[in-house]
């Protein structure tokens, strides 16, 4: 069994509710090819570094996802041809770090560090 963490950027004019259907399509492809979603994660929309098919901004969707390698495939395969997704990324990894949330707010990081002292 692989550990693989998978990122989505659907495009900026995407609703919420939209966004929520291509989590559950996604998920339930990884599902029905033997594959487990360990962690859904919902970034938000953020600056792209450069225009992607005339898109300044992007809703990030990230899966932590275990499985073999067929799973990865049959899911990129259907995200190809997704006209609301601009791109995708999948790396492999060891291990899933689930503690750590990188997209948090700066208000709520200063209030878990204060804590902590």
């Amino acid at each position: 069994m692989n550990f693989y963490e998978h990122t989505i950027i659907a495009r900026q004019d995407t609703s919420p509710g939209e966004l929520k259907q291509l989590t559950e399509k996604y998920s339930k492809i990884i599902t029905k090819n033997e594959g487990e979603v360990v962690k859904t994660e919902d970034w938000g929309l953020l600056n792209l570094s450069h225009l992607i098919k005339k898109n300044k901004k992007g809703s990030y969707i990230h899966f932590k996802i275990k499985g073999k390698g067929k799973v990865i495939n049959e899911l990129e395969k259907n995200e190809a041809l997704d006209k609301k997704l601009l791109r995708f990324l999948t790396v492999k990894v060891k291990k899933f770090d689930l503690t750590t949330n990188y997209f948090s707010k700066k208000e709520e990081n200063e209030i878990k560090e204060s804590v902590k002292d």
